[in-house]
C-alpha cells in the first residue's frame, strides 16, 4: 500500500510537472493557434458576408441595366414603328399626288382631243355645208362669201348646241 501511495504520489507530481510544462511552452501555442484560427473563421465568414453583398448590389444592378435596356428596346420599336407609318402616309401621299397628276394629264389629254375632234367636224361640216350650199343653190359662190355663209350657219349651230356639240 505504501508502494502505492508513493506510486500515486509520483504520478500526481509527474502530471503537475508535464501541467506546468504544457502551460508554460505549450499551451500559449495552442490557444495562439486556436485564437487565430477564430480570428481567421471570422474573417472568412465577415469576408463572405461582404462579397455576398457585393453580389447582391451587382445582381441590382444588373436587374436596373436590364430593365432600362428593355425600355430602351420598346422606344426603338416604337420609334420604328412610327417612322414606317410615316413612311408609308408620305408613300401613300406621294401615290395620290401621282394619281392626280396623272388624272389631271389624261383629262387635259382628252379635252385636247375632243377640241381637235370639234375643230375636225367643224372643218368637216364646212365643207360639206359649202358643197351642200353650192348644189341647192345651183352656183358656187366665191369664196369669201361662202366662208361668210358658213360661219355664220356655225355660230347659230354653237348658240343653239344642235346636235350635242358646245
Amino acid at each position: 500500500m505504501v508502494e502505492l501511495n508513493m506510486t500515486l504520489i509520483a504520478q500526481i507530481i509527474n502530471f503537475l510537472i508535464l501541467v506546468y510544462i504544457l502551460k508554460r511552452f505549450a499551451f500559449g501555442k495552442v490557444l495562439q493557434a486556436m485564437s487565430d484560427r477564430q480570428a481567421r473563421i471570422t474573417g472568412n465568414i465577415e469576408a463572405a458576408d461582404r462579397e455576398r453583398a457585393a453580389a447582391e448590389e451587382l445582381k441590382r444592378e444588373y436587374q436596373e441595366q436590364l430593365a432600362q435596356a428593355r425600355t430602351q428596346a420598346q422606344a426603338i420599336v416604337e420609334k420604328a414603328t412610327k417612322l414606317a407609318e410615316q413612311a408609308k402616309d408620305d408613300i401613300m401621299k406621294e401615290a395620290r399626288a401621282e394619281h392626280a397628276r396623272l388624272l389631271k394629264d389624261a383629262q387635259e389629254e382628252i379635252a385636247r382631243e375632243r377640241e381637235r375632234a370639234v375643230a375636225d367636224i367643224r372643218n368637216e361640216v364646212v365643207a360639206l355645208s359649202i358643197a351642200a350650199a353650192g348644189k341647192v343653190i345651183g352656183q358656187n359662190l366665191d369664196a369669201k362669201a361662202n366662208a361668210k355663209l358658213v360661219g355664220d350657219f356655225i355660230s347659230k349651230l354653237d348658240a343653239q348646241k344642235i346636235g350635242g356639240v358646245q
